[in-house]
């Protein structure tokens, strides 16, 4: 049984697919990954891939392709990402199991890297 260092929701695989559709003929999907920014600490990054790194993981869902940096593998694990639409904004959520905060604005968040031996007990537990 493989393991997910992400999964996507519906709305979220919806959105790539558009993205990449309305992007031109070179687009394969976008790379999600982290960079230290803001005032809490990290950002989420996402950006259009034309040209896939072989090492990054890869996840896919209805059509939709994500990439995930490997750099930020760690921190991403068990993260879900969402997309949602409201009155003042529409954007990628992520329910990311490892944040410990965010700022006000919510545009940057806290991350610890992901307890991978917890991680194989949940998984253990789950397959017995």
């Amino acid at each position: 049984m493989g393991f997910h260092v992400m999964t996507l929701s519906d709305a979220a695989a919806t959105r790539v697919k558009a993205i990449v559709e309305n992007s031109g003929p070179d687009a394969k999907g976008i790379r999600v990954g982290i960079k230290k920014g803001g005032c809490a600490g990290m950002e989420y990054t996402i950006d259009l891939v034309t040209e896939p790194n072989a090492r990054d993981d890869r996840i896919e869902k209805d059509g939709a392709t994500v990439w995930i940096d490997p750099a930020a593998v760690l921190y991403l694990l068990g993260t879900e990402m969402g997309f949602e639409t409201t009155t003042l904004r529409s954007g990628f959520t992520f329910h990311n199991p490892n944040q410990t905060s965010a700022c006000g604005c919510g545009e940057s968040v806290e991350l610890k890297a992901a307890d991978l031996a917890d991680l194989a007990r949940q998984r253990e537990s789950a397959t017995a």
